[in-house]
């Protein structure tokens, strides 16, 4: 039987992959636009968005957010858009300047941590800050955990009065330096959630080749999912998937095998604590 919805999030650009790197990554507004409805007729309920400047780079202008985000309004009705706040090609200042465009969701990684080749630099202050902009703008962040303090400090966000409850958590695995894919470490981060966090929602998102595999934990555990090409641009060729589309299909057709299916627009906002589009 399979009657317990998943909110399936796709990634579809990220801050890193290029044309170069995998020709299915969708660069400029229209692109993501296109790419972002093909995953939502697949069964994408939220779109986490990046954008790209003129040469491809990281942006945060908040022109081109305000594109992607009334491109996906018009043609993927009640989808659940969010921004994200990350830092990788972005000056910290300029972080949160799409805050202001009042999306759905946006992320909060509520911490520093080591990647591959560079530290991700989340101040205590700059994290509250944000914290701040979301709760003024009435967006609901998504609480990036790329290691396990991450999951404490936004329990003492909580009770600043700066993260309003339930919360949404996000269990980043498989970066190089921050949280490895080990289903034994994302069944006692639940764990840990539900007793600093009651109430809170969560995600996981598997990076590069460990996606799927924690796609699966995920649908197990009655958590959320995240795919798309932001997370694992290897995918097309390690002939996994072609596109974001391919890669929600993926986990579409896996929910079932778990008593799962994913959940429509509307059901990911009521799970997520959002108001109807």
């Amino acid at each position: 039987m399979t009657d317990r919805p998943t909110v399936i999030t796709v990634a579809i650009t990220g801050a890193l992959p290029t044309k170069k790197d995998n020709p299915a990554v969708p660069v400029t507004p229209d692109e993501q636009i296109e790419s972002t409805h093909e995953a939502f007729e697949a069964g994408a309920a939220l779109a986490h968005i990046h954008v790209r400047g003129p040469n491809q780079e990281p942006s945060s202008d908040p022109e081109l957010f305000e594109r992607v985000g009334e491109g996906i309004r018009k043609h993927c009705p009640g989808m659940i858009v969010q921004y994200s706040t990350g830092g990788r090609g972005r000056d910290q200042a300029q972080r949160g300047a799409m805050l202001s465009l009042r999306p759905d969701m946006a992320s909060l990684a509520t911490g520093s941590v080591n990647f591959p080749n560079s530290i991700y630099e989340n101040p205590p202050e700059f994290v509250e800050g944000l914290a701040r902009e979301m709760l003024a703008n009435d967006v609901k962040p998504e609480i990036e955990v790329f290691d396990v303090a991450m999951l404490y400090n936004a329990a003492a966000l909580v009770k600043k009065g700066l993260l309003k409850g339930p919360a949404h958590v996000q269990f980043v695995m498989g970066i190089p330096n921050a949280l490895p894919a080990r289903r034994t470490l994302l069944e006692f981060l639940i764990s840990e959630m539900n007793e600093v966090l009651p109430g809170a929602t969560w995600t996981g998102a598997g990076i590069g080749r460990h996606q799927f595999e924690v796609n699966k934990w995920c649908l197990e555990l009655g958590g959320h999912c995240r795919t798309g090409l932001e997370d694992n641009v290897k995918a097309a060729r390690d002939r996994l998937a072609a596109s974001n589309a391919e890669l929600v299909s993926m986990v579409a057709e896996a929910a079932g095998e778990y008593g799962r299916r994913p959940a429509t627009p509307q059901e990911a906002r009521e799970i997520l604590g959002l108001a109807p589009a």
